[in-house]
C-alpha cells in the first residue's frame, strides 16, 4: 500500500489517482492515517456492491450483440403452425 501525506496529496492529487489504480493509496496526516484513496473498482469489490443495468449498459468497452440470423440452421421460428 503506497503512503502520501496530506501535503503530498494535496500537491498533486492526479498522482494519488494513478497510483490507486494500482493499490490503495493511505493518506496520512501528521503521520497518523486518516483516508483511504482506491479505484471504484476495487471498492465496489470490497462493499459488494456490483454494477447497475445502467452502468454496464453505458460502458463503452461493451460488446455490441449481432442479431442472430433467421436463416442460419437451428434459428428458433416463432411463427405458429396454422396449417
Amino acid at each position: 500500500m503506497k503512503l502520501l501525506s496530506s501535503r503530498e496529496f494535496n500537491r498533486d492529487v492526479s498522482q494519488a489517482k494513478r497510483a490507486a489504480q494500482a493499490e490503495p493509496v493511505l493518506i496520512t496526516d501528521r503521520g497518523q492515517p486518516t483516508h483511504v484513496l482506491m479505484s471504484i473498482a476495487d471498492y465496489r469489490r470490497l462493499s459488494g456492491e456490483g454494477d447497475s443495468v445502467l452502468e454496464l449498459l453505458a460502458m463503452p468497452e461493451a460488446v455490441a450483440l449481432e442479431a442472430a440470423d433467421a436463416s442460419a440452421e437451428g434459428a428458433w421460428d416463432h411463427r405458429e403452425n396454422l396449417g
